[in-house]
């Protein structure tokens, strides 16, 4: 396509000379000139810092403050890339993340500087933005213009690490043309104008930031706002402060906004549309209702693997169909076939989920470009039908990727102009695994019901957790649910849930009880034989549900925990006495260390 032969770096340029209003932050207004004048004079002391056959890479460890897009500018002007790197991150995993994407140099402020303490980062040069250092410096290259760079469409743009939820996060490679180009399409996609202001609450270093907000703002010319780090409480009056009529979220976002006490005055406000992830259809409506901005849900990976599409007549709950460019299909991993169509109910509960639900599957040229020197993580998404499940041989491959990671003289991929680790050479081979569940209806509407390693195995039986967790949301007195797998004394696995209440809920075990027995989508293996009461759901920094730590602790942890026995029909407390009968019971079978992985 025609958008995607430009790079981010053009989109810089051509604000040069715009003195419109380009990002609002903390009351403060700065032209679209600007920024591209930062950007420049960033760009100018990025190839002006850099040691002679440095890769151009630049870690940028910020919240999102105006250093941020102005970095990810110069980035572009420079034909350099960007590793986001998560604040959460501590000690060795920090010191990880910058060495593993061989960032020369790291960007941060002074507030983050204590988690750089201890660390041994050699060779790589800190630069502080709040300092006196930092503004000599940069004023050594003030006046610089953003002319024609080395940037090319397919020169790396960012490194974005995923979750690492099943190890050591991965840096997936975007390119310059890649990141315009999805910029671009949801320009046209959702009709964003030049005189719109999109509003980035959700972190930077996260993809749904940069790719989904940012990218789009920068395409389409139109302004920014940034807010340090999201907060509920902050949103609204942002919104109205900087005039924001497009917004991005992920995770529980949504549901922290709706926890907010209600005011009549709500609807007033600019906001026109929130483009996002795991909202839901509930508190979409939600949304609508009492903010007047519509929701729309979306699915991509950062990776560039695979995309859906919402179109006019995607049924309520459905994310949409396949993008044009992308063959998707829904995939059982264990035997490599398609998975048959979702049955439903009348009123649109799904009946098949054991066999319609399957891992989301791109068996056509995806935009997959790579793993950043992880030859081992890309064998594992990008693999053939005959290739196995994930659970197998591609599993063990990307572990061994993983190892990979932290090893001096790891093996380098190169691309076809002879750059090593840019991952483009392997582009669209093979088919690519997203590791993301999803049922498709009969019209070819596609649905997500979770992550891979979110499947529960009970009794024999696959469930999917996002499914029990739709269910489990209806309970009238739920804030927030998660759902997760703990091991079984004996074989698989037995269904925990993690409930936080509304505020002045209290938890009734009988009540629960019968709002399970009154709903009728709900299988008699789906049922929670754990039931965790937390008074805050915990999340990552992009507020997705830290599923790791709950699993992990298991029904082990502080909070109260309800349980029903095998054979029994009622809830009742878990009590330290029968926890120490539990834990025999795994001891016995020789299950006990799997608690606690």
């Amino acid at each position: 396509m025609e958008s995607r032969k430009r790079t981010v770096g053009e989109l810089v340029r051509e604000r040069w000379g715009d003195h419109r209003p380009g990002l609002w932050f903390e009351g403060r207004v700065t032209s679209h000139h600007r920024l591209a004048a930062g950007a420049a004079a960033r760009a100018a002391l990025l190839a002006g810092t850099l040691p002679p056959g440095a890769e151009p890479h630049v870690g940028v460890l910020l919240d999102n403050t105006p250093e941020y897009p102005m970095w990810l500018g110069a980035a572009a002007l420079a034909g350099a890339a960007v590793a986001g790197i998560n604040p959460t991150r501590r000690g060795p995993e920090l010191a990880r993340d910058i060495l593993h994407t061989e960032c020369r140099i790291l960007v941060t402020e002074r507030a983050h500087l204590p988690l750089l303490d201890g660390l041994e980062l050699p060779g790589v040069r800190v630069l502080v933005t709040d300092t006196d250092a930092y503004a000599e410096l940069l004023a050594t290259y003030e006046g610089a213009t953003p002319d024609d760079g080395p940037a090319r469409p397919d020169s790396r743009f960012l490194l974005l690490f995923t979750s690492g939820s099943t190890g050591a996060p991965k840096a997936a490679i975007c390119s310059q043309g890649r990141i315009a180009a999805a910029g671009r399409s949801l320009v046209d996609h959702f009709g964003v104008r030049a005189d719109d202001t999109h509003y980035i609450c959700m972190p930077m270093f996260h993809g749904n930031a940069v790719i989904a907000d940012w990218a789009p703002a920068l395409a389409a010319g139109a302004g920014i706002a940034l807010r340090r780090r999201f907060s509920a409480s902050g949103f609204l009056p942002d919104v109205r402060a900087c005039g924001a009529t497009y917004f991005t979220y992920v995770g529980r976002a949504v549901q922290y906004l709706l926890a907010t006490p209600a005011r009549p005055d709500d609807r007033d406000n600019p906001l026109r549309l929130g483009f996002g992830t795991e909202a839901g259809a509930v508190d979409a409506a939600a949304f609508e209702k009492r903010f007047g901005a519509r929701l729309v849900e979306g699915y991509g990976s950062s990776e560039g693997g695979a995309a859906v599409q919402r179109t006019p007549g995607t049924p309520a709950g459905a994310i949409g169909r396949a993008a044009p460019s992308d063959d998707l299909a829904v995939i059982d991993p264990a035997t490599g076939r398609e998975c048959p169509p979702a049955v439903f109910t009348g009123d649109g509960r799904l009946l098949n989920g054991g066999e319609a639900i399957g891992e989301l599957v791109n068996r056509g040229t995806s935009l997959f470009e790579g793993y950043w020197r992880n030859p081992g993580a890309e064998a594992a998404r990008r693999r053939g039908a005959a290739a196995g499940p994930a659970g197998t041989g591609a599993r063990e491959a990307e572990r061994a990727g993983e190892r990979a990671d932290g090893a001096e003289g790891a093996s380098r991929e190169v691309g076809p102009e002879g750059e090593p680790g840019d991952g483009s050479s392997g582009a669209g081979r093979g088919w690519f695994w997203t590791g993301d569940l999803f049922y498709r209806d009969a019209e070819g509407f596609l649905y997500f019901a979770g992550r891979s390693d979110d499947r529960l195995r009970v009794d024999s039986e696959n469930l999917a957790a996002a499914m029990i967790e739709n269910i489990l949301a209806r309970y009238e007195d739920a804030g927030a649910v998660a759902v997760y797998a703990v091991p079984d004394p004996v074989a698989g696995d037995q269904v925990m849930a993690a409930l936080a209440l509304k505020e002045g809920a209290r938890f009734t075990p009988a009540s629960f009880a019968a709002f399970l027995l009154a709903q009728p989508d709900l299988g008699t293996k789906m049922a929670p034989r754990f039931l965790r009461i937390v008074e805050r759901m915990p999340v990552t920094a992009t507020n997705k549900i830290h599923r790791v730590s709950l699993r992990r602790e298991g029904f082990r942890c502080a909070d109260p925990v309800w349980w029903r026995p095998p054979g029994e029909p009622a809830y009742r407390r878990l009590t330290a006495a029968d926890l120490a009968v539990l834990v025999a019971r795994y001891r016995a079978q020789g299950r006990e260390d799997l608690l606690t992985r």
